[in-house]
């Protein structure tokens, strides 16, 4: 893999897919919505090229050079109410085939995907490409239909295509909406936000072992594939909150129970990454607690570059 795409550049797993490329010294070019200010947080490097582009005007951009990997992350409406906001998750639908259509007219030979657990909806035990898909939110809906619409064009395109189904990811630049990144603001700032009991048990993954996945499903991935991205462990919600507060303050006193589940909420969420162990040969590197010292030392040093 010499050249890459990657639309979706700003966010969490895009960035971190960026900084591990690089490490690789692979060409990038990083499609960015206009205007966005989370562009200033990509990285200056000679491998690497930003191009603006909103998603509706994917499929008309004019680029010259040819490319080998294209990689599909870029989505709108993926938190709140949002989710279910289904003029703006049927236009994803679109916009996803448009870079199968991009990805053809640049001479990529794979095309990435990235979907989401939510295709699934609420499943009991460990989530399997095989697991039947039942999503409960537009935003599921779409991402599934994305997944299959795009692989049945990618086909008739003759291009290679691979579908991920991502769990929950964690790290430098996640949103602060994030149950994660949200604990970790408000206990650096000395309070503790509200929780539910946090019975759930579920499966966090580290940015940079996603990053990885997603080079290793490039090289070494199955065409046609889905594969489930996630650590393959779970744990009580409850101890990923006590980890973040003992590394931050273990005398915070946490409000857990202050808060009702909601009518969906999803109780159990932990990925089989056996197909994806033994098609590239990833295996999650990164424990969450390293991870969280990361990723709390990261904040802490963007902000006081902010300041």
């Amino acid at each position: 893999m010499q050249r890459v795409i990657i639309t979706g550049a700003t966010g969490v797993i895009g960035r971190s897919l960026i900084e591990y490329l690089l490490k690789l010294d692979i060409e990038i070019l990083a499609i960015v919505r206009k205007n966005s200010k989370r562009r200033l947080d990509i990285p200056i490097n000679e491998k690497l090229k930003i191009l603006e582009c909103d998603l509706d005007k994917l499929y008309s951009l004019e680029i010259k050079e040819k490319f080998d990997i294209f990689y599909h992350l870029a989505w709108d409406g993926t938190f709140g109410e949002e989710r279910n906001d289904v003029d703006k998750q049927y236009k994803n639908v679109k916009y996803t085939l448009d870079a199968v259509k991009l990805s053809k007219k640049l001479g990529c030979e794979k095309f990435i995907g990235v979907g989401s657990q939510a295709e699934y909806g609420r499943v009991e035990g460990k989530i399997s490409p095989k697991t039947p898909t039942n999503p409960e939110n537009a935003y599921g809906i779409a991402k599934l239909s994305a997944g299959n619409l795009s692989r049945i064009l990618a086909n008739q395109l003759e291009i290679e295509h691979i579908w991920t189904r991502v769990l929950s990811v964690y790290g430098p630049y996640d949103r602060k909406e994030t149950m994660i990144m949200s604990s970790i603001v408000s206990m650096l700032d000395g309070n503790s936000p509200e929780y539910t009991k946090a019975e759930q048990k579920w499966d966090y993954l580290y940015s940079e072992d996603i990053a990885r996945a997603l080079y290793l499903i490039a090289e070494k991935g199955k065409n046609n594939s889905i594969y489930c991205i996630g650590s393959g462990y779970q744990r009580p919600l409850l101890e990923y909150i006590e980890e973040i507060k003992n590394q931050i303050n273990p005398n915070l006193e946490l409000k857990i129970g202050a808060k009702e589940y909601s009518p969906n909420q999803v109780m159990n969420l932990c990925a089989d990454i056996s197909d994806l162990t033994k098609d590239t040969g990833f295996v999650p590197e990164i424990s969450f607690e390293e991870g969280i010292k990361r990723t709390i030392k990261w904040y802490k040093e963007a902000n006081f570059e902010k300041n």
